[in-house]
């Protein structure tokens, strides 16, 4: 069996939609479901077991012998999330917890790292993994500090030759957007959060540029859709010799303007954008600029075409946001 953490979140129901559509499982799911629409993500979903995340490691303990390989997406995600000891506890401590499970019985492992790790750079976004260089990374936030504190662990771990799972991969996923992301709220993507206004014919709205040599608009991310990043995560699946800490993203960093025309293109209508005043406290941690640096991927045969914004968007427009059922 797979097990597969944050199982009813974003990327990790991408996940099980791939892994069931190549026939991979049984499939467990663990995760917090609590009363909101979250479970409508693995709603169409053939799922052996539920599991609550604290009942995890008996779980793993009673199935040892049947289980194939664990993928960890589950985590706090919100990189507004001040209360630091609970960071430790579910970001840290637990991932640590099914490393060294992992490590004791030999299960391959692969865990949902961040590009909140980078910090405010606007440059040098290489996925280099040797304990230095992790070290000198300088996050924004105490989400992105601890997604940096639990990639230190395990690469310290693997270089001072300590034991470690056949195999370990974490992605640092830059700006993911796709389908299952709406119970995500303030965080989703802007693809996202302005389809609704812009199928409505209303003007969207975007956040000013408060530099000179950025006009509104044109501040960019590397944004990667979700399909992408899963057939990253399943081709790591697939080569279980290849272990260390990676970028996810496009190569590309592409402005949130892109969006509005990808939409357009999508929609085939027009889009009118006005531009508001980004919040005081955001202004000076604002980052103008991402692009993962995707060149060691590609090193260890990572080569099939990820898709570009337009493509991308009107994937997920044509079959997700258009549709009566968003869900995948």
């Amino acid at each position: 069996m797979i097990i597969v953490t944050g199982a009813a979140g974003f990327i990790g129901s991408n996940i099980l939609a791939d892994f069931e559509a190549a026939g991979r499982g049984p499939l467990v799911a663990v995760d917090w479901f609590e009363s909101g629409e979250k479970w409508r993500n693995i709603g169409k979903r053939r799922i052996s077991a539920f599991v609550e995340p604290f009942e995890l490691p008996q779980f793993l303990d009673r199935n040892a012998a049947s289980i194939e390989r664990l993928v960890h997406m589950g985590a706090i995600s919100a990189t507004t999330e001040r209360d630091v000891d609970r960071l430790i506890k579910l970001n840290i401590n637990y991932s640590v917890m099914l490393w060294e499970w992992c490590a004791k019985h030999q299960v391959p492992f692969i865990y949902a790292s961040s590009a909140a790790t980078y910090g405010g750079r606007e440059s040098g976004f290489a996925d280099d993994d040797r304990p230095d260089s992790l070290a000198a990374l300088d996050p924004l936030n105490a989400y992105g500090w601890s997604k940096k504190a639990t990639d230190n662990i395990f690469a310290m771990r693997a270089a001072g030759g300590a034991a470690r799972p056949p195999q370990w991969v974490g992605l640092k996923f830059f700006n993911v957007y796709g389908p299952n992301e709406y119970h995500k709220g303030d965080m989703m993507s802007v693809a996202a959060k302005i389809f609704d206004t812009a199928a409505h014919g209303e003007p969207v709205r975007l956040f000013k540029s408060y530099r000179r040599d950025i006009a509104d608009g044109e501040q960019r991310r590397d944004f990667v859709y979700v399909k992408d990043c899963t057939r990253m995560v399943s081709w790591f699946v697939d080569h279980a010799d290849v272990s260390g800490i990676f970028n996810v993203g496009t190569g590309r960093a592409r402005s949130f303007l892109d969006i509005v025309k990808s939409l357009r293109l999508a929609l085939n209508t027009d889009i009118a954008v006005e531009f508001i005043e980004m919040p005081e406290a955001v202004r000076g941690r604002y980052q103008y600029f991402t692009e993962a640096d995707m060149s060691k991927a590609s090193s260890v045969g990572i080569d099939f075409e990820f898709n570009s914004l337009e493509s991308g968007v009107r994937d997920y427009v044509l079959s997700h946001l258009a549709c009566d059922d968003r869900y995948r």
